[in-house]
């Protein structure tokens, strides 16, 4: 027989997937073990307070059950118990445009976080603070999505350019927008595809990059709806394909 292992982490329950009659598959974005897939079993019987705390935007405290130390080996490990840290769901899932925004941050997560057993504390920490803050209502859904976005792209090293050149440097403001180019881009270094977006747009994102609330918060909804565009072309142009959940979100 293989070592087997026990472990605790905490982390954001992503994803889940039905597995026989009674388990589930579930995926957690982990501060200590980055993506982390894991049956849960007997979870989707109608009695279970264990299944209830593993739904996705769920905070929780979990113990992993493990053959061996490898988390990307053939078997999955097992989840033997969990503790809520912040059931974030209660407040995201009454209210459509807050699910669908928190729908689109979760796969997010998943997408850049595609090795599983990698840690990547950034992205841990930039869903539970978004996940927060979508929770608690206390900014538009689509503009804490939008900073949520950013901000991930940023920790994934592709941060865009709202002012200088993307690609000289030359000091901004500079009119043109490239998905390809890296953002903000002078004319010598315009790109074919290039946009002119407001001065006003550009601004909000540089805000929400930043995390300029009072800035973002004031934004017209046509300067919103202009950012989210610019937004959603940036990162499928990054990921390489689109996000599924993204077509469901309501524009501002």
């Amino acid at each position: 027989m293989g070592r087997m292992s026990l472990f605790r982490d905490d982390g954001i329950v992503l994803r889940t997937q039905k597995l026989g009659e009674a388990d589930r598959i579930i995926t957690v974005l982990t501060r200590g073990h980055g993506r982390v897939r894991a049956v849960a079993r007997g979870v989707r019987r109608t009695k279970s307070k264990f299944g209830a705390r593993l739904e996705p935007f769920s905070h929780v405290d979990v113990q992993f059950f493990a053959r061996g130390s490898d988390l990307v080996g053939r078997g999955l490990p097992l989840c033997t118990q969990t503790e809520t840290i912040a059931p974030y769901g209660r407040g995201i899932v009454t209210d459509y445009a807050r699910y669908t925004a928190g729908t689109a941050m979760l796969e997010t997560a998943e997408r850049f976080t595609d090795h599983e057993g990698e840690p990547n504390v950034q992205q841990y920490l930039l869903l539970v603070g978004a996940l927060r803050t979508l929770a608690a209502d206390a900014h538009a859904p689509g503009l804490v999505l939008d900073a949520y976005l950013l901000r991930s792209l940023a920790v994934g090293g592709y941060a865009p350019s709202f002012d200088a050149c993307a690609q000289c440097g030359m000091p901004g403001p500079n009119r043109f927008f490239s998905v390809a180019g890296g953002g903000c881009v002078c004319p010598d270094c315009r790109r074919p595809g290039s946009v002119v977006p407001s001065p006003e747009a550009l601004r909000l994102l540089a805000a929400l990059l930043t995390g300029d609330w009072p800035a973002a918060d004031a934004a017209e909804p046509r300067h919103v709806r202009e950012g989210s565009g610019l937004v959603s072309a940036y990162l499928h142009w990054h990921l390489e394909r689109g996000l599924r959940s993204l077509r469901y979100v309501e524009k501002g």
